[in-house]
């Protein structure tokens, strides 16, 4: 089963959208694929790769890796060098990064160790922090964007010697790995909590909340739908509903395009 598994990870990444995911990642995608759907066990266990159980299991997985990490990519377009630009939600953050990180850190006070959750390009904002010292921990399934961060985390050292950072692959839905993590001052999840719950109620947000070791920590959703018209009611009100179960304080940060809930533990 284990050669199959392997072949089916690299047809599933054939597709160009999905070829810097980390292969441990699409491993897991395909174990849920077979639990939901077992049928689709009899095409890998014939080591068939024309069957139809076997295409449809194909399908299937890029099917719900481009629900869960398609969505907030704009992807690598012409050719074009990668920055905060060629990621949706970064681009959208350009024009008001400086305030954002103002208002947030006048709230939780200035950060001395960050954690960065389905990160993205977002690392690449530190020049808007404006910190004089910071030991950054960032974290994404996509192999490409880890590899961009560390180089950049590099690069910002010999601009700011006092600054430290730290990109590496990992799946935040593994919420023992997440409570293993370095305990930090704040931790931003920007726009990842709605792919991680999957239209299935918010218990796996509300795990992995309860599960990072933070003090503050960052909630951002999109105030916009996919097609682009402002939402009727941008609030998560689960958000709020589970800091009050929880005894957690917040407070809510707007902006044209994004809402920030600012959640003290």
């Amino acid at each position: 089963m284990s050669d199959i598994i392997l072949q089916l990870i690299q047809d599933i990444k054939k597709k160009k959208e999905l070829r810097t995911l980390d292969d441990s990642f699409i491993r897991k995608e395909i174990n849920r694929v077979l639990t939901l759907e077992p049928a689709l066990r009899k095409g890998l266990s014939s080591r068939n790769s024309r069957s139809r159980e076997y295409k449809s299991m194909v399908k299937a997985v890029r099917a719900r890796l481009r629900r869960v990490y398609g969505v907030f990519r704009s992807g690598d377009k012409k050719g074009d060098t990668i920055t905060l630009k060629t990621h949706s939600s970064t681009q959208e953050r350009l024009s008001f990064y400086s305030e954002l990180y103002a208002k947030l850190f006048a709230i939780t006070g200035t950060p001395r160790v960050i954690l960065d959750l389905g990160c993205g390009l977002n690392p690449l904002s530190v020049p808007f922090m404006k910190l004089k010292k910071a030991m950054y921990y960032a974290y994404d399934i996509n192999v490409q964007e880890i590899g961009i961060i560390s180089q950049f985390f590099r690069q910002w050292k010999k601009t700011s010697l006092s600054f430290e950072g730290k990109a590496s692959i990992l799946d935040i839905s593994d919420t023992s790995a997440v409570q293993n993590l370095p305990h930090a001052d704040i931790c931003f999840l920007f726009k990842v909590t709605d792919a991680l719950d999957r239209n299935k109620g918010h218990s796996a947000s509300e795990q992995l909340i309860t599960a990072i070791p933070s003090k503050y920590i960052i909630l951002s959703f999109s105030t916009k739908t996919l097609s682009g018209k402002p939402m009727t009611a941008p609030h998560r009100k689960w958000v709020e509903w589970m800091c009050q179960r929880l005894g957690y304080n917040y407070t809510i940060l707007k902006f044209e395009n994004e809402i920030f809930y600012v959640i003290k533990k």
